[in-house]
């Protein structure tokens, strides 16, 4: 397939690009800065400037182009603030930033649409020991301050479902290897930064970079237009078990920890996500539906570590 993929020199874009081209896809990247153009084209992509959150720009830049599918994978993490809000620059591509590329979709003549999504719209609460499916309730607001996040996601999978394409979202767990998460962790134990809360933290559901990239070239492939899948790894993991194993990996010193209150008053987002948050994720729907199996069934396996209980 001929692919326009938003998101193109992110974590995940990157390898996605690698991994696309060698499927025998050809990859439309776009790109906000010509200084990305470069690299793109090491990976295999053809570079087209444009500015997701500039529908008219976006509009231009495509026009006159072909392809069979977009994909949004398109995120401003680096701009976030300490204060979540609706206009956060990642919930803002999550809300406008569909709709642009939705248009762009059109003017390009896609039939496909993949956007990202997260497992953190299931809500940031105490799930239980229930493994979460897609039949679960998503992007439910429940008053808490990452409701934000919940909002963003609620908006781009509305959005993909509602178009005439056929949509698909991926409700990928939290990120861990190359530039992500845990490069993230390593960084700030180094620094001897107090990151997570005492008592170890809640649950989470992970996925490896490289296992998101081939979910996300599974499903489109093989995912069914107007359904979400769960894309994460076999073994939940609490926070201390994650910053464990990133620390074995990288050779930090262990994690200090911090009471909640404290995290609550200086990074509230991390406080709902680490405390407030527990919940364990199933990916059976995409292991059936896509063929795909996670090639690091857990964080530690990921980063090649032994499990700490």
């Amino acid at each position: 397939m001929r692919v326009l993929l938003a998101g193109a020199t992110g974590a995940i874009g990157q390898p996605l690009i690698a991994a696309l081209t060698g499927r025998g896809h050809q990859v439309l990247a776009l790109a906000r800065k010509p200084e990305s153009h470069g690299l793109i084209r090491e990976l295999g992509g053809e570079p087209v400037t444009a500015d997701v959150m500039d529908r008219d720009g976006l509009l231009r830049a495509v026009r006159g182009l072909r392809a069979d599918a977009v994909l949004h994978e398109a995120t401003a993490l680096k701009g976030v603030g300490r204060k979540l809000t609706a206009d956060d620059p990642t919930n803002a591509l999550r809300d406008r930033g569909t709709a642009h590329l939705l248009a762009a979709a059109e003017v390009v003549g896609a039939h496909r649409f993949i956007t990202q999504s997260l497992i953190t719209g299931y809500g940031y609460f105490d799930h239980g020991d229930k493994r979460l499916t897609e039949d679960d309730p998503f992007g439910v607001e429940t008053g808490s301050y990452a409701d934000p996040v919940l909002a963003g996601c609620r908006a781009t999978e509305e959005q993909v479902f509602a178009a005439e394409i056929e949509g698909i979202a991926l409700r990928y767990g939290l990120f861990y290897g190359p530039r992500a998460f845990s490069d993230m962790f390593a960084d700030l134990m180094r620094k001897r930064t107090p990151v997570i809360p005492m008592g170890g933290g809640g649950f989470a559901s992970w996925v490896h970079i490289a296992d998101a990239v081939e979910a996300t070239v599974a499903a489109l492939e093989n995912g069914r237009g107007g359904q979400a899948y769960n894309i994460v790894d076999d073994v939940p993991i609490t926070w201390r078990q994650f910053v464990d194993a990133v620390a074995a990996a990288h050779h930090t010193p262990r994690a200090l920890a911090m009471p909640t209150w404290l995290i609550r008053l200086t990074v509230p987002y991390l406080a709902c996500l680490m405390s407030d948050t527990s919940m364990r994720v199933s990916a059976e729907k995409a292991r059936r539906e896509l063929d795909w199996t996670p090639i690091h069934r857990s964080v530690p396996a990921g980063l090649g570590v032994a499990a700490r209980s």
